[in-house]
């Protein structure tokens, strides 16, 4: 091995990557959340309510569901990216754990179709968040490994991009698959096929054994702690992503059963996805451009900001305006600020990394603000559906929460 590739895997990246690998690495990043967002869409929320014990709500079912599973990926994450930055294999730090992560991923989403109880769900829903995050915290690594910031923004668009196509394609497969069983099959498939064009067709970066960092167990726990003292940017942004994801998050949990419930919607499962197309449509609209416009301008705050006051907005409006017509506007509003939010956010999250040979590792700690609202949404939305004023509530404090956090971007101070 050649000691030329070591500051191909560890330096900052200078050479603009193609159509070709963005569109590869784009595909795989989709194909892992269809992989997740077909079952916290549709397939969950149903087999909660097959699955409940008598006298069970089924919201808690749910909650206890996606909040281990939420637990168990705040700590997947961070761990296994911590694995890859040691990973010196021939194939490189990152592929091995995309192979290995979206196959264990499809092999537990078949598992989970068959599961016949809660404990059984639960179990099942923990691998798939095991697995998957292995292959995720390898995915996002890729994009500072390879990408130069000045074509962060865009990148993390098409990223973006294919986040929202993912959930609506596995939104879509679970709502097609023909039952259980068949929408979680589908989904496996569907993660399995998306990873391949990536995996066969692009040669990772490959790190010399030399320059791994420490690998025994105590190191790489240590490791998983980073100074909020000593990197404050990388803390303001943390909890930045923390809270508008958290108030996104406690808008979507329960979105079948306001559908149902409240709306009283005929088709629920039909209406979610009208409204994740819808979504979908507008942050298509707004993902890729706003990403392009952050790295033309050099500037990131303004752009997380005004994606978060919007993200806000929209979610207020089901706490205020609860009636189809409501929902559509509140969808299509939610999508122009997530679009933005999702590119931007991930290339300023690259600009305020403590250290290259960390990259995969410092990202999965970054994406526990992705993961931890999924164990907080449930815990804090219960109680609000359930004893402090339902669904109006929810949506209320909902859109308070992310405004919040959309206001906390200007405390970073390294970033414009």
């Amino acid at each position: 091995m050649s000691g030329a590739a070591a500051p191909a895997a560890l330096a900052e990246p200078s050479e603009r990557v193609g159509r070709a690998w963005t569109a590869s690495l784009s595909l795989v990043n989709g194909a892992i959340w269809a992989g997740w967002y077909g079952p916290i869409q549709i397939l969950l929320a149903l087999q909660a309510a097959e699955l409940a014990p008598a006298g069970t709500a089924k919201e808690s079912v749910l909650a206890w569901v996606t909040g281990a599973g939420a637990a168990v990926s705040m700590v997947a994450n961070p761990l296994f990216g911590a694995l890859s930055d040691r990973t010196t294999s021939r194939l490189g730090r990152r592929t091995p754990w995309i192979v290995a992560g979206v196959a264990g991923g499809a092999v537990a989403l078949v598992l989970l179709a068959g599961a016949r109880s809660v404990a059984a769900m639960a179990v099942g829903w923990c691998g798939v968040q095991l697995t998957l995050n292995a292959a995720f915290a390898a995915v996002t690594a890729a994009l500072p490994d390879r990408v130069p910031p000045g074509q962060r923004g865009a990148v993390g668009g098409w990223l973006g991009a294919a986040q929202i196509l993912g959930v609506m394609a596995g939104t879509g497969l679970a709502t097609a698959g023909g039952g259980l069983a068949g929408g979680y099959r589908a989904c496996a498939a569907f993660a399995v096929l998306g990873a391949l064009p990536y995996v066969l067709l692009h040669r990772d970066l490959v790190l010399p054994a030399g320059r791994r960092p420490a690998a025994g167990p105590v190191a790489v726990l240590r490791g998983l702690w980073i100074s909020p003292r000593r990197h404050p940017d990388l803390a303001w942004a943390w909890l930045t992503r923390f809270l508008i994801n958290l108030g996104n998050a406690l808008a979507l949990l329960y979105l079948l059963y306001y559908l149902r419930d409240v709306l009283r919607r005929p088709d629920p499962g039909g209406g979610v996805l009208i409204l994740t197309a819808l979504n979908g449509v507008t942050l298509l609209g707004t993902v890729v451009v706003g990403g392009i416009w952050s790295d033309r301008t050099g500037r990131r705050k303004p752009f997380v900001l005004g994606a978060g006051v919007i993200m806000a907005a929209a979610t207020g409006l089901l706490a205020g305006w609860q009636t189809w017509t409501g929902a559509l506007c509140a969808a299509a509003l939610l999508g122009v600020g997530f679009g933005v939010f999702t590119s931007v956010d991930l290339a300023l999250m690259t600009e305020v990394l403590p250290a290259a040979a960390d990259r995969a590792k410092d990202l999965g700690v970054i994406n526990i603000a992705n993961s931890l609202p999924q164990v907080a949404a449930p815990a804090l939305a219960a109680p609000l559906v359930h004893h402090l004023g339902g669904y109006r509530v929810l949506y209320a404090v909902a859109a308070a929460i992310g405004l919040v956090g959309a206001l906390l971007v200007r405390r970073i101070r390294g970033v414009a």
